[in-house]
């Protein structure tokens, strides 16, 4: 996990919008020295504090961490499935039907 690119991204949502690092604090009930430690990357955080961050922040969980998650072929697959897993059976043989659809495109492309 790299902190100090967390810490800076932090650092750049919250001058978006015009925070200084302890009205931040203040919202997401931490203290304002804490605060500080987090945008240096001096200090990691708890996912429930990451939580609030976001949500206070108006971004995602997925585009903090965008530098420490890798995507891996198994990273990949996994989203996949977790996107599919709650669709019903009809819906999943349509998206891999869709699915067949562009890999067959990118294929006759490359000849």
């Amino acid at each position: 996990m790299d902190y100090k690119r967390l810490g800076k991204r932090i650092r750049e949502e919250r001058i978006k919008l015009n925070l200084t690092q302890a009205q931040l604090a203040e919202d997401i009930d931490i203290s304002d020295t804490y605060m500080g430690a987090i945008e240096r990357g001096e200090r990691s955080l708890t996912l429930d504090t990451l939580v609030r961050l976001v949500n206070r922040l108006g971004v995602t969980v997925d585009y903090m961490l965008s530098d420490s998650v890798t995507d891996s072929d198994s990273n990949i697959i996994e989203q996949f499935k977790q996107i599919v897993d709650c669709q019903p059976l009809e819906r999943k043989e349509m998206a891999l039907n869709v699915l067949r659809t562009i890999f067959s495109y990118f294929e006759s492309s490359d000849k």
